[in-house]
């Protein structure tokens, strides 16, 4: 696919002596989803910023007959954290040749008011700290997104049959991925845990 293209990320600023930075290049052309024009709209969305910590993930669905594929790259900053999404989508009448949609959104940490890690393992009665959960799930809230959920409401008794309304629970849901050993590997489970450590740090000060 044509459109802007960087030359080497070694003009991307966000990193720590070059390491992070090579490892995040690897990380997004591992997935073979047009590196250029995601690692491209990270620099934008960085701005400049040291780099921290990242997440990689790498989806892919079917949309009816067709496989669709989604990339989601998360940067951790020491300000913000960028949450940058890209999908492809193939030609048709109305948009023409096949093509790509990438978005980025930053958001500053003192914004975040939840970080949720759910950690899934096997064998829990024997399960060995240092060993690897099975699925990490990191949400993020920043109160942009709210989740309602509705049941109707009882009171207990089990003849009752009485209009008693509804009860729920309002959650925060602005982001949130999913990694798993099946899904993403050892590495993608390694890099999800590491990326959750740094960013429950950033969020304890």
């Amino acid at each position: 696919m044509g459109g802007a293209t960087m030359g080497s990320m070694t003009d991307l600023p966000v990193t720590t002596q070059g390491q992070q930075q090579s490892e995040l290049r690897t990380a997004v052309e591992r997935c073979g989803y047009y590196p250029n024009v995601v690692l491209h709209s990270l620099e934008l969305a960085a701005a400049g910023e040291q780099l921290v910590s990242f997440l990689v993930h790498h989806e892919a669905t079917f949309d009816r007959d067709e496989l669709r594929r989604h990339l989601t790259v998360v940067l951790l900053t020491p300000t913000r954290l960028v949450i940058g999404h890209t999908d492809d989508y193939p030609a048709d009448e109305l948009t023409g040749p096949p093509h790509a949609a990438t978005s980025t959104e930053a958001v500053r940490i003192d914004r975040l008011t939840s970080v949720v890690v759910s950690h899934a393992v096997d064998n829990p009665a024997g399960y060995d700290p240092g060993a690897l959960p099975r699925e990490v799930v990191i949400t993020v809230g920043w109160g942009a997104i709210s989740r309602l959920d509705l049941e109707p409401a009882s009171c207990g008794d089990p003849e009752c049959e009485a209009d008693h309304g509804y009860t729920g629970s309002s959650t925060v849901d602005d982001f949130s991925v999913r990694v798993s050993v099946a899904a993403d590997g050892i590495d993608g489970v390694e890099q999800a845990v590491a990326f959750a450590r740094s960013l429950s740090h950033a969020t304890s000060r």
